[in-house]
């Protein structure tokens, strides 16, 4: 598959996002008219709830719009034993509904609490049951024909680059390769790349302002402050080397599915945010798009068995 055959998008590129308190969410209807106008065929649950939970309605709804799902983003608390039997059941009620949907990837973000996703970091002792309960939970996936795939996420309890390389040690789930949040938490992004590169199993592409990613960093802006400021803008017009990303993964034979996200907040009453972020899509996948004739001799290398057909 070429490059631009494997390219999703989600919502929170319009606004819609998991974390809690996220500013105004847009119709679904607008963010799926928009998607596919931007020439998107796949796109990502975004925050669940936000599209219909119900697999038959979920898929008549992407149907409309000419889109197919993914995947979904699911928070679990995977460090407290006491709360096994309620992250399996949530697990697996949303295996059943990216599954149900037509998705093939679950890509887990392990949380202090659905609505505060860091409390404190893991202490030294619960490594060992998170690993435990990611490989419980890549069963429960395997079981309805997914990949589960570990998404390291800024506020989450796999945050820094540390925490990730310690939960990656601990056991063999896939990664989401996530360019600008492995920055956010510290990460040379690069290096990661290569050293994960038989563990990703799923890319999240986002280019960021440097500038702006220091002030998150450093607690002067939130990281929703830090988006509505233009954290993540289109691809190839921030800091991040988006373009040898890409290319590191075609010219080895990766050939990932990539998701293309440029994390959106919309302030409520913003009349001009949907002009915006279409504008900014559309600027993110003419960018791909140009990658594609440097990148027609590189596919010479195996598919691995994160890219599914």
């Amino acid at each position: 598959m070429k490059l631009l055959e494997r390219i999703a998008t989600a919502p929170i590129s319009w606004g819609v996002c998991e974390m809690p308190g996220w500013g105004h969410q847009l119709p679904v209807d607008a963010v799926l008219t928009e998607m596919a106008a931007a020439g998107f065929t796949y796109t990502e649950l975004g925050s669940l709830g936000y599209l219909p939970t119900d697999p038959s309605e979920l898929r008549a709804v992407l149907d409309r719009h000419g889109l197919s799902l993914l995947g979904g983003f699911v928070p679990l608390v995977l460090h407290e034993p006491a709360l096994a039997a309620r992250t399996r059941a949530a697990a697996e009620e949303a295996a059943t509904l990216i599954a149900g949907g037509g998705g093939r990837f679950f890509v887990s973000c392990a949380v202090s609490h659905p609505h505060n996703w860091r409390l404190v970091p893991l202490a030294d002792h619960q490594w060992s049951v998170v690993a435990e309960s990611l490989g419980e939970v890549s069963q429960i996936a395997a079981d309805h024909g997914l990949i589960q795939a570990l998404h390291p996420h800024f506020g989450s309890l796999v945050e820094t680059a540390a925490e990730t390389e310690r939960v990656l040690d601990a056991g063999d789930t896939p990664l989401v390769f996530d360019s600008a949040h492995l920055h956010l938490g510290g990460g040379d992004i690069a290096r990661q790349a290569r050293r994960y590169l038989d563990r990703i199993a799923l890319v999240h592409l986002k280019d960021m302002n440097l500038a702006t990613a220091d002030q998150v960093t450093s607690g002067q802006l939130s990281l929703m402050k830090g988006v509505q400021q233009g954290l993540f803008p289109p691809l190839g017009q921030g800091g991040l080397p988006i373009a040898d990303m890409v290319e590191l993964f075609e010219s080895t034979g990766h050939q990932p599915w990539y998701v293309l996200e440029q994390d959106a907040a919309i302030a409520e009453g913003d009349p001009t945010a949907l002009d915006r972020l279409r504008s900014d899509a559309h600027q993110s996948v003419a960018f791909l798009r140009s990658l594609e004739p440097a990148l027609a001799g590189t596919r010479a290398g195996p598919v691995t068995s994160t890219e599914v057909s």
